[in-house]
């Protein structure tokens, strides 16, 4: 295999890999290679923090608060919810940065932007991403079942306000438009009687699935041309048999694990495969292993979106943030928060992630993180009321952020690697020949500063 397709495949299933990782894998064949990253995602540990404080409340029965005590009882507990949330998107960085599991985890943040879902309760939140996280090399029919009953989803869809007497439809449209058949592959009709299914799926306060039955709609209803007395288990199986399904997730697999142009012919053949069983393991092993995905037109077409960019300077350099919402605001200003998408649709990714305030910022950010350089970017978009309060009075205001970097990791890796094996590990993409002609005339004091140059290339954006 040759030593750039062994980092295009590190690239799109993870975030790229070091230099002592990659002269070993240069010893070993495509099948032991490509074996071996789906051996490493086999067992994916859940991603927990510490949620004791709110088991007593989601652990008792519904009561609406009704005296001051009781109020500001669920204040505090929205308040620390808001903090664990805040907590909870540092680990998932730090799972991201440091898993063995990488493609497990990259399908992971890959899933979290197709079934897209946002919610301020973090114990359900912490639910809905390891359903991501359980599923994201299962069966896809399974997961979006999975998904359907998932009291965040429930919430950000308004499952919970569909009932027999009045169904809500938001959930039934979203689940075909941006789960699985995409828009115009269905009928308002379709839309309607798929409401009528899930009418009365709710949740209870600890997350778990509860069906009302009374407010459930148990009557005949027609699907896709098919009549029957429908759950909604029964409607997923049915968007499941058509074949739409199987192509519009894998055009999305497509555009974001080869290239963000599509390819008709590679994403029927993908399509083909998939519809057999809908096995997402199955299908990214067929991905992997087809010779077009190595094609030169696939490697570094991507630009990377702001998580792959901070988790890959990451890998390299090491680096603990002295502030978690330090880490949070670096996500808010590059226009990626975790757990926090911007809308149902999520994030759109390619050419999106550039624009004139977040370009510079892309370019100076290794110098930000490794070189106390300063940051002096507007926020954009939106978060949490106490991140919006912790920042209200320095918007628009130069500020450090403040890290602890362990170059004495990426010392013991490149102190005795070549300027040349450092630039050719770093960067996949094909440099600027007069880039690459000022690289060479400028001389660097260390390995250190070189790669800090390196990652402040524009070549840098790519993957």
């Amino acid at each position: 295999m040759k030593t750039k397709h062994i980092q295009h495949l590190y690239f799109r299933a993870g975030f790229g890999l070091d230099y002592t990782t990659l002269e070993q894998l240069r010893k070993q064949s495509k099948t032991t290679i490509i074996s071996n990253l789906f051996e490493a995602s086999r067992n994916v540990e859940p991603l927990e923090i510490d949620l004791s404080g709110f088991e007593s409340y989601f652990n008792s029965g519904f009561k609406k608060p009704e005296t001051e005590e009781d109020k500001a009882k669920q204040k505090e507990l929205q308040k620390s919810s808001r903090e664990k949330t805040v907590e909870f998107n540092a680990l998932w960085i730090d799972r991201l940065t440091s898993s063995d599991a990488i493609l497990a985890e990259k399908m992971t943040l890959f899933w979290a932007n197709v079934f897209v879902c946002r919610d301020n309760a973090i114990y359900h939140m912490q639910r809905y991403n390891n359903m991501l996280r359980r599923f994201a090399l299962g069966n896809f029919g399974e997961f979006v079942k999975a998904m359907a009953r998932e009291a965040s989803m429930s919430k950000y869809l308004n499952n919970r306000q569909n009932v027999k007497a009045s169904p809500n439809e938001n959930f039934a449209r979203e689940l075909m438009e941006l789960f699985t058949l995409g828009v115009g592959n269905y009928s308002e009709a379709d839309i309607k009687a798929a409401a009528r299914a899930f009418t009365g799926w709710s949740f209870k306060r600890d997350g778990t699935f509860h069906l009302r039955k009374k407010q459930h709609d148990f009557g005949e209803k027609t699907f896709f041309g098919q009549t029957g007395i429908f759950n909604g288990d029964d409607i997923i199986d049915i968007i499941l048999q058509q074949k739409q399904c199987a192509r519009f997730i894998c055009d999305k697999i497509y555009r974001y694990f080869v290239n963000p142009e599509p390819d008709a012919q590679h994403i029927e053949a993908l399509t083909n495969q998939f519809y057999k069983n809908y096995d997402i393991k199955a299908l990214m092993f067929y991905l992997f292993n087809s010779d077009w995905f190595y094609d030169q037109k696939n490697i570094g077409s991507k630009i990377k979106s702001p998580i792959e960019l901070l988790i890959g300077i990451q890998k390299t350099v090491p680096i603990t943030f002295q502030k978690k919402k330090q880490l949070l605001y670096l996500q808010k200003v590059m226009g990626q928060v975790l757990l926090y998408p911007p809308n149902v649709a999520g994030w759109k990714g390619d050419k999106n992630w550039i624009d004139s305030n977040t370009l510079m910022l892309r370019l100076k950010l290794p110098a930000i993180l490794l070189n106390n350089a300063v940051i002096n970017v507007d926020e954009k978009g939106t978060l949490e009321d106490d991140f919006e309060a912790y920042y209200a009075s320095k918007n628009n205001k130069q500020r450090f952020i403040k890290t602890t970097i362990h170059w004495a990791v990426f010392e013991k890796e490149y102190i005795n690697v070549s300027q040349q094996d450092l630039k050719n590990t770093l960067i996949i993409a094909k440099i600027d020949p007069d880039t690459d002609a000022l690289l060479s005339r400028l001389k660097f004091e260390d390995q250190k500063n070189y790669c800090i140059q390196l990652m402040s290339i524009p070549e840098y954006q790519l993957c």
